[in-house]
């Protein structure tokens, strides 16, 4: 397995302090703030620990303060609810004394029922485009020096972006991005591991669908931009070590708010998870 997928599970995997108290540790990526994507999938394993034989089906999160990343974050979950066919708990991050995320989580026993989807999108393969990374790697002397190492490190999940350019001089466009997802090394046979590894995933470059239509990149020294919340609900079973076609839209941006929406299709065209977000995005040209 790659090193940097072994350290992205162990990330995820929690350390129990008893009373359905856990702790994880920070990965740091270069930002001031720590990654929102591990917070959520750290959530989501504290809350998956204290659950069994049912597997969760949506969350509901809040980022209510930013986090440090070179520093442990606490996870407290609270017993909600546990029925015969859905269970409920909530979970709240916490660093210093002071909650960083609150997070509602539902799981659901499996069962069979009415069946529909809207159709996956009909985009070119993931074959046809290059990695972000290897973009990063191409305009590596257009990163700033001190965060550069961490921009072209090897990464745990590969994103191959439809729309590709570059990412530093982006261009105005249309509020959608299709992005091709996977782990740059098998997973465990643990249908919940992925669930984690999704839920770290689909924070990333999510957000950044509704500065397309303004042509505004995130290396823009004007933009203040940070994730308010997230939703995901998980449709059916996928694995994260195959290619997974991320659709994001956003059909509005306002009142220093960003809205985005995504749908997430595995190579089958089934439709495996959808997701949603609201974000801050100040832009001061001054």
């Amino acid at each position: 397995m790659s090193m940097v997928v072994e350290r992205l599970l162990e990330l995820l995997s929690l350390e129990s302090l008893g009373d359905n108290k856990f702790r994880g540790h920070s990965q740091d990526l270069g930002y001031p703030r720590v990654f929102g994507g591990q917070v959520l999938g750290q959530a989501l394993s504290a809350a998956s620990q204290t659950i069994n034989g049912l597997s969760a089906h949506s969350l509901h999160a809040y980022f209510l303060r930013p986090g440090d990343a070179k520093h442990p974050i606490d996870y407290q979950v609270e017993i909600v609810r546990d029925g015969r066919s859905f269970s409920v708990r909530r979970v709240v991050a916490s660093q210093f004394g002071k909650s960083i995320l609150a997070m509602t989580t539902s799981f659901q026993k499996d069962e069979q029922g009415l069946e529909h989807q809207e159709a996956m999108p009909n985009v070119p393969g993931p074959e046809s485009f290059e990695s972000e990374l290897s973009l990063y790697r191409k305009h590596a002397d257009e990163i700033p020096e001190k965060v550069r190492t961490l921009f072209v490190a090897d990464r745990p999940i590969e994103y191959r972006i439809v729309e590709n350019q570059n990412p530093f001089r982006p261009r105005h466009g249309i509020a959608k991005r299709h992005m091709w997802i996977r782990s740059v090394a098998p997973l465990p046979d643990n249908l919940d591991v992925h669930k984690y590894l999704l839920a770290y995933t689909t924070d990333y470059g999510f957000l950044e669908t509704a500065l397309v239509p303004h042509g505004i990149g995130l290396g823009d020294s004007h933009l203040n931009i940070a994730s308010l919340d997230h939703a995901i609900w998980f449709h059916r079973p996928f694995r994260l070590d195959d290619w997974l076609l991320y659709v994001a839209d956003s059909p509005s941006a306002s009142n220093a708010r960003g809205y985005v929406r995504g749908t997430i299709f595995d190579r089958q065209g089934r439709l495996v998870a959808s997701t949603v977000q609201e974000g801050l995005i100040r832009y001061n040209e001054e």
